[in-house]
């Protein structure tokens, strides 16, 4: 394993298990390299309650599907998750989660409740980021953060859906905080920045007509970079077919798709997280193709 993989690892002051007993501290660092039997996991180094069994390949050895496992389920007042996935040249893989996370109701002294994800993709390599949703529960104090750092002629799919409070038992987020980011860098250039921010002085964005429009379930699909992959007649048919895509499978959400800096960028608001993933999961059956050359193939565990 690399130097610097391993400082990735445990960042600088993470002690896993210090501090509170109820704090609970864990991070999990994969590197995959493209062999001659494929792609495989070469280094798995984990601290706490976060880690991979094995790796999965329904579609063919050289490209894994890999399912993060956090038994806890969500995270209480001073829980850190860091996950750091780095994929060599031309490695491909798809990494899914079983269920959804949770972001729960913080203690009074509200200790930050933190998961940072950071994904590395050297040159022509193909990372697919298909988590299940965020469910921030109302009270939480919450900071999601994931990086992706791409490098030329690699490529990356990836959506997060976030569910604000519980709409489902009357319990929506009206206090509470919640800091939600996402960066993607291409050759170390920022080229797509998503930042929300919800606390005390911006709750009025989450019901404002012109915000949220007191929707609690929003989310964000990426994909690209387009182009040397997807020419500008394929581009305009396919923005096509997604547009026409959306009126049949989005319920009563709100759900587009544009491109901009390179990338297809689809966004979801509504009321329900089973929606935001079909429309996702519609985009990315259609885009997977031209973008990796691939037909769409779900995780088996999406069926369990």
């Amino acid at each position: 394993m690399s130097a610097v993989l391993a400082e990735q690892a445990v960042p600088m002051g993470f002690a896993p298990g210090a501090g509170e007993a109820s704090e609970w501290h864990a991070s999990l660092a994969l590197q995959f390299r493209q062999q001659s039997r494929g792609c495989r996991l070469v280094s798995n180094i984990h601290h706490g309650p976060l880690y991979v069994q094995k790796p999965f390949y329904p579609e063919g050895a050289d490209l894994a599907h890999v399912y993060l496992l956090h038994p806890p389920g969500g995270l209480v007042s001073g829980d850190r998750l860091v996950i750091n996935i780095r994929l060599d040249t031309a490695a491909r893989v798809l990494v899914t989660t079983p269920g959804a996370g949770r972001v729960y109701r913080a203690r009074s002294d509200r200790s930050l409740q933190q998961q940072h994800q950071h994904f590395g993709l050297a040159a022509d390599a193909v990372m697919e980021w298909l988590p299940q949703e965020m469910i921030v529960f109302p009270g939480a104090f919450g900071r999601m953060d994931t990086t992706v750092d791409m490098s030329a002629g690699s490529t990356y799919l990836g959506w997060e859906i976030c569910c604000l409070g519980l709409p489902a038992s009357d319990l929506p987020f009206t206090h509470g905080e919640l800091h939600q980011r996402l960066l993607i860098r291409y050759d170390g250039r920022p080229v797509l920045l998503e930042n929300l921010h919800l606390n005390a002085t911006s709750f009025e964005l989450a019901t404002a007509a012109v915000g949220m429009n007191a929707c609690p379930v929003s989310g964000v699909f990426v994909a690209g970079k387009l182009s040397g992959k997807v020419d500008d007649g394929a581009m305009e048919a396919l923005l096509a077919g997604l547009r026409e895509m959306l009126v049949t499978v989005n319920g009563p959400g709100q759900a587009n798709v544009t491109v901009m800096n390179d990338f297809v960028i689809g966004r979801y608001l509504g009321h329900s997280a089973e929606d935001a993933r079909r429309v996702f999961t519609g985009i990315w059956q259609m885009v997977r193709p031209l973008l990796t050359g691939r037909a769409a193939c779900a995780p088996r565990i999406w069926a369990t």
